[in-house]
């Protein structure tokens, strides 16, 4: 990998943690849903309530290795040819892997060229790491011990084991499709903050077909979001993320959504701290559509991540279900984007910008199948796809158009709604107010690679 590489993939990496600042809305109560349009089963769907929440930086392989009936691999191949055998590697580190296009096609194909329609699979150890890591830190994956509430959701519910990330690189572009299916050709990082807060100065690079690099755009976008179609339905929606004032805020989608950062959704509908998810259920408050992005400490992102995310998990499935919106729920829970973690799947060739490695997809819902491992091709747009097939909303872009709606195989309508099992693990909501309230003295988290 060339000096040029080895700087693009350094500073993208520099700012896969970079903040963002502005005020963040209050919680409201939940409008009630109006009629659901005639699309597909929208007519018939028990679902009212759909919650997306999206965790970090994790490949299918590293979080289930071994799950019984899923696709998994204990060992992987160099550029070299080298068989090398899976380390386990715990869910907290003090070190990063690349994640950005460039760690995408290092991974993809270990000759250093640029992916078209295949990928080979064989240079993990062409990726980037930050200080302190092992060797061929790539190879890993996490022991189920650290990780147990992840396989119970998956044992009682579904797990889906061909879901991958609509795109190819990190998590700015990655939580675009998680609310708009499209990012203007974005890929990698903004220079700055997470999108229009920054002004015109701050600028994201842009993919081409040819997957090369193109001219920079603003990172702040006027694309059509699930969100604008909610509001023109009267349907209600939610997105809970960390504060986004002054420094660190960031993995909050609609900063980056023109229509919603300088509008009134953005008070009212885009709510802090995360927390806030928890005592709103509580209260019997709950948006026909939600997002919820992590803490740092709940992440599961290599280096910020303090081990939370499967307990955080678990306490949001469990506020739900142990609520009265169980019956008319369905929870999804990804992971945005690979974090440079092995996976031996390779991804399916779909456009420019698609599809990236493999994720993990759990899937909860008293119309979910029970202890379901799902071999249909989703990508992060399939839970956009889900939620305007049963709203009857119509599609934002290419990728939603193009991906399964899980509705069509991981659930079944038509069996009793099951009642709700606790998922062991999870913590109270005061737990997590304390722990935003620490997080928060802390500001802006320390640059991964050691410089500025």
């Amino acid at each position: 990998m060339g000096n040029g590489r080895i700087g693009m993939v350094a500073m993208v990496l520099a700012f896969a943690i970079a903040g963002c600042s502005s005020s963040a809305g209050s919680s409201v109560t939940s409008l009630p849903l109006a009629a659901p349009l005639a699309t597909n089963d929208a007519s018939t769907s028990p679902i009212r309530h759909v919650v997306f929440v999206i965790q970090e930086n994790r490949s299918f392989n590293d979080l289930f290795m071994g799950y019984p009936g899923a696709t998994t691999q204990r060992y992987g191949y160099d550029e070299y040819g080298n068989k090398i055998a899976l380390q386990p590697v715990g869910l907290v580190t003090d070190w990063d892997l690349a994640h950005d296009a460039i760690g995408f096609f290092s991974a993809c194909d270990g000759t250093g060229k640029l992916p078209g329609t295949d990928c080979k699979m064989d240079g993990w150890n062409e990726e980037l790491a930050s200080q302190g890591h092992p060797t061929n830190p790539a190879y890993a994956y996490v022991p189920r011990s650290e990780i147990r509430p992840y396989w119970t959701i998956a044992r009682e519910y579904v797990l889906a084991d061909r879901m991958f990330a609509s795109n190819l690189d990190g998590s700015f572009v990655a939580h675009q499709y998680a609310v708009a299916a499209f990012a203007n050709r974005a890929v990698n990082y903004p220079v700055s903050t997470w999108g229009c807060e920054g002004g015109r100065q701050d600028t994201v690079a842009t993919l081409t077909a040819q997957r090369t690099y193109g001219p920079d755009i603003p990172a702040c976008f006027r694309n059509p979001t699930i969100a604008d179609e909610a509001d023109s339905a009267g349907i209600t929606w939610r997105f809970y993320a960390g504060t986004i004032s002054g420094d660190g805020g960031f993995w909050s989608s609609y900063q980056a959504d023109r229509n919603i950062f300088n509008g009134p959704d953005w008070k009212a509908d885009v709510i802090s701290p995360q927390s806030a998810f928890l005592t709103d259920v509580a209260k019997g408050k709950l948006a026909n559509v939600t997002w919820i992005a992590p803490t740092l400490e709940a992440s599961d992102h290599a280096v910020l991540d303090q081990g939370q995310g499967p307990a955080w998990v678990a306490s949001v499935v469990n506020a739900v279900g142990t609520s009265s919106f169980w019956k008319s729920t369905a929870i999804f829970v990804i992971w945005d984007d690979w974090g440079g973690w092995f996976d031996p799947v390779p991804p399916v060739h779909e456009d420019y910008d698609g599809l990236g490695f493999r994720v993990p997809l759990l899937i909860a819902s008293p119309y979910a199948k029970p202890g379901y491992v799902s071999h249909v091709q989703y990508e992060t747009s399939s839970v956009l796809r889900f939620i305007e097939d049963n709203f009857g909303l119509g599609q934002l872009a290419k990728s939603d158009a193009r991906a399964n709606d899980p509705a069509t195989d991981a659930f079944d309508y038509a069996q009793k709604p099951r009642a709700f099992k606790k998922i062991p693990g999870g913590k109270p909501p005061a737990y997590w107010i304390q722990l935003e309230r620490s997080s928060s003295r802390r500001g802006r988290p320390p640059n991964i690679l050691g410089d500025d």
